[in-house]
């Protein structure tokens, strides 16, 4: 019984096996061979990717910032390759002999049977010659293809570029040898969307190579789907009119919308045109701006660290304030220096001697913040305990943190901890007057340009902030849920009227240090810096927001060798919060002085 079930079970499976191989030899006589019946010449089977469509980029007013044209790449198969005009071919193409071959050792070492790029975005009369000439070069096929246009020449560091695709990406599947992708700014954050989703096209092609015509008018083709369309957060115009601004000079500006964290501009000099970046030219442009000595590549805005300088002065007050060591109302004396230590000095400009905190924000009072400093530590058991908490205050501002934005270039900047002191000084080797260049922003502290500006708009919504992000709207898609949620400081809201008081008065008091950049009819409060630099002129550095109330625009100015705060850095921000809140330039003199001003080899 057992031995008739078991020749049962074998003579089943040999059914179940002739059943399959007929299936299959069915499938390829009805599928795959009757192809032939399109063509006397026995047509074969070219499956064809086809490449989605980017989607389009615009800014938040609808203007559009990248689009598509058509271009067209010569495609190869590897294994289909036979003798041909291999110089013909060069020439049509604009590639060198060798290039082709080794463009053709490459491809063959990617795969034999799969299709690779050859040469991208051939020239459109060259398309056409190769595509007329296709009988003379076998296993070689063009492909229509589309490639980024800018109709903007600004904003190239936040748009970012396309560049070839490595072979980590290679092995998602997704990619081909040759394709591209989003390599920097908002084409590599949001490149799954963007991207869209490839088709296939079955075409057929017959023994000299020449298309006949999709196999079964199409039947098995899939389309490539088109990529979503973004909005951003961008204000182009005020882009254009800062990267105007900032002609000639190295630094950075970042612009914010306090009500929601979005990015507003994000500028870095010296830039770039978008257009530098595609077709043929693309590595030989990239060659040139890497190699270019102002760093052009560089984004400054996100990559960049500088001490705070003095807007430091604003946290540093606030923490005072909170811990309940600072009364905003005690005049301090300033005689121009502030001494401690070994015949230590801290040095002060020239302004009315007597300063209480709001004045002291105004006239940027060195001795003052000193003095505040050594309060603050004076009220604790030790050095230690003080610093952590320190630390912990200004870390709830957004410094030593990458913010959680949708770059993904940027640097965390530096909030050095007491372990690092320790290693330097040795532990309980050093006390708050050893650090004491952290009063007024200098010492070792490092932050960017993105987290000044995200200072300036914590203050300005008198104590939280929302993670700064440049994506408004993705098409059929909602933007990440955390660049909708509030993040509070450790500073209660009560302790912000009196610093936003006394940023205001940096631009209206008398010994103001921003007063020549006060724009009349708005209330800018903000908060000029000089940072030292061991490598040349001292950096200009400014923080503002405007109006006073109902802020809609906070932004932060960094102009390297740009020397005082109020000299470069502070005109420029209140330039570019004019042309955001008016759009209108009221001093044209000042307009001029910036645009034209060139600091590019003055270091």
């Amino acid at each position: 019984m057992v031995q008739l079930q078991a020749r049962q079970r074998i003579i089943q499976g040999i059914f179940i096996i002739v059943i399959l191989i007929f299936l299959l030899k069915l499938f390829y006589i009805q599928v795959i061979n009757s192809s032939y019946k399109y063509s006397a010449q026995n047509n074969a089977i070219r499956f064809e990717v086809q490449q989605a469509a980017r989607g389009l980029i615009y800014d938040r007013n609808g203007k559009l910032l990248v689009s598509n044209i058509a271009s067209y790449d010569l495609m190869v198969i590897p294994k289909e390759v036979k003798e041909l005009d291999t110089i013909k071919l060069c020439l049509l193409a604009d590639i060198s002999i060798q290039d082709f071959r080794e463009r053709l050792n490459s491809t063959t070492n990617y795969s034999k049977y799969k299709e690779s790029v050859f040469s991208k975005q051939l020239k459109t009369s060259s398309a056409h010659k190769i595509q007329e000439s296709l009988n003379e070069f076998s296993g070689f096929y063009v492909r229509v293809n589309t490639t980024r246009d800018y109709p903007v020449t600004v904003a190239a560091h936040a748009i970012g570029y396309l560049g070839e695709v490595g072979e980590d990406k290679i092995k998602e599947k997704y990619y081909t040898k040759g394709d591209l992708e989003g390599k920097t700014g908002i084409e590599a954050s949001y490149e799954k969307h963007l991207r869209g989703e490839k088709g296939m096209k079955l075409v057929l092609v017959d023994a000299h190579n020449t298309p006949q015509g999709s196999f079964k008018n199409g039947e098995h083709d899939t389309l490539a789907i088109h990529g979503r369309n973004l909005i951003t957060t961008l204000d182009i115009d005020l882009q254009e009119y800062g990267e105007k601004l900032m002609s000639n000079k190295k630094g950075a500006v970042v612009a914010i919308e306090p009500s929601s964290g979005e990015i507003l501009s994000l500028i870095t000099a010296p830039n770039y045109d978008p257009n530098f970046m595609k077709g043929r030219e693309r590595s030989k442009n990239y060659n040139n701006l890497y190699n270019n000595k102002n760093k052009p590549l560089f984004n400054r805005a996100l990559n960049g660290s500088y001490p705070p300088a003095s807007p430091l002065k604003i946290i540093n007050s606030l923490i005072a304030l909170q811990e309940g060591v600072l009364d905003y109302n005690k005049n301090y004396y300033c005689d121009g220096m502030y001494e401690y230590g070994n015949n230590k000095h801290v040095k002060c400009h020239e302004h009315n001697p007597y300063v209480n905190l709001k004045t002291s924000l105004a006239t940027s009072c060195n001795p003052y913040f000193c003095n505040v400093w050594e309060n603050y530590f004076n009220s604790f058991d030790d050095i230690y305990q003080g610093y952590n908490n320190w630390k912990n205050h200004i870390e709830s501002f957004g410094f030593g943190d990458y913010l959680g934005n949708d770059f993904k270039s940027g640097t965390k900047g530096f909030v050095p901890n007491s372990d690092y002191y320790d290693r330097y000084y040795r532990k309980n080797r050093w006390k708050s007057s050893t650090i004491l260049s952290m009063s007024i922003g200098q010492g070792e502290l490092l932050c960017t340009p993105i987290q000044m500006a995200n200072l300036a708009a914590t203050v300005a919504n008198r104590g939280f902030y929302y993670i700064p992000h440049i994506i408004k709207e993705i098409e059929g898609d909602t933007i990440p849920s955390k660049y909708k949620k509030k993040n509070y400081t450790t500073i209660d809201q009560k302790h912000f009227e009196i610093i936003i008081d006394g940023m205001e008065l940096t631009l209206t008091h008398i010994d103001g240090t921003a007063l020549l950049s006060n724009i009349e009819g708005i209330n800018i409060c903000g908060k000029t810096g000089t940072a030292q630099n061991p490598h040349g002129k001292d950096h200009s550095i400014f923080i503002a927001f405007a109006p006073k109330k109902n802020p809609k625009i906070a932004i932060a100015v960094f102009v390297e060798n740009g020397g005082w705060g109020s000299s470069w850095a502070a005109p420029i921000a209140s330039l570019m919060i004019e042309k955001y809140l008016k759009n209108n330039i009221t001093n044209k003199s000042l307009e001029y002085k910036m645009i034209n001003g060139n600091l590019l080899n003055f270091e």
